[in-house]
């Protein structure tokens, strides 16, 4: 194993480094949340990495996103993922899917081939698209719940969806998948009350930024627990 995770392994040992080389995980959203999700399981040496997302850098993004600066506005954003992540892991295979996951594009994806799904994706629809393919092909995902127009970042907790409140995202997506028969799903989300309900949200950059940490966190432990 190459000598970057040196110090991981000291943490988590041999065996499980060579598990996380060997586990496919993919992200779905690679904005605020999900490319800070996505760069922290590339750093912790996940060896295969699909992405997804269907939009390009504007320079709106640069508050929060980590692949937003001047030189990357108007790329594709898995692209310049791509690139970053092969900059911290040569060795990692990072496959990028220039597509917005939506009903209408979901038969395109074959979820039984990863590890983990993390769902970082923007609207209710996506979400509940790609939570209940996960659900009913036994793929272990986790959901970022509302970070916009918070400004807490030590607010955000780990909780299954029906445990959550005050989130008026999670408020949504418990009903949804209730009426699904979706008996469970591991989330993200914050009790903070949202800070600004004006359109387009708001949002800063530590948020965002907490939030997908703790996605790739859960995942991680998940994986060599």
């Amino acid at each position: 194993m190459n000598e970057q995770f040196q110090r991981t392994a000291l943490l988590i040992g041999q065996e499980n480094i060579e598990k996380l080389n060997s586990c496919r995980v993919a992200v779905f959203g690679v904005g605020g949340v999900g490319g800070h999700a996505v760069e922290a399981l590339c750093r912790c040496g996940i060896g295969f990495i699909d992405v997804f997302d269907g939009d390009v850098v504007d320079i709106t993004n640069i508050n929060r996103q980590i692949i937003a600066t001047f030189k990357t506005i108007g790329r594709d954003k898995v692209d310049v993922i791509k690139e970053r992540l092969l900059e911290i892991n040569p060795d990692a295979v990072i496959n990028t899917h220039k597509l917005f996951y939506l009903p209408e594009t979901a038969d395109t994806v074959d979820l039984s081939k990863y590890d983990y799904v993390i769902d970082a994706v923007d609207t209710i629809t996506a979400k509940l698209e790609l939570v209940c393919r996960c659900k009913s092909s036994g793929i272990p995902v986790i959901s970022s719940m509302g970070a916009a127009n918070k400004l807490d970042p030590t607010a955000f907790e780990v909780a299954d969806i029906y445990e959550t409140s005050v989130c008026p995202l999670a408020r949504i997506m418990r009903k949804e998948l209730r009426s699904r028969e979706v008996d469970a799903l591991k989330v993200v989300y914050s009790k903070e009350n949202p800070a600004n309900r004006e359109k387009p949200p708001s949002s800063i950059a530590f948020v965002p930024a907490v939030v997908g940490l703790i996605l790739a966190g859960e995942v991680i432990g998940d994986l060599i627990s």
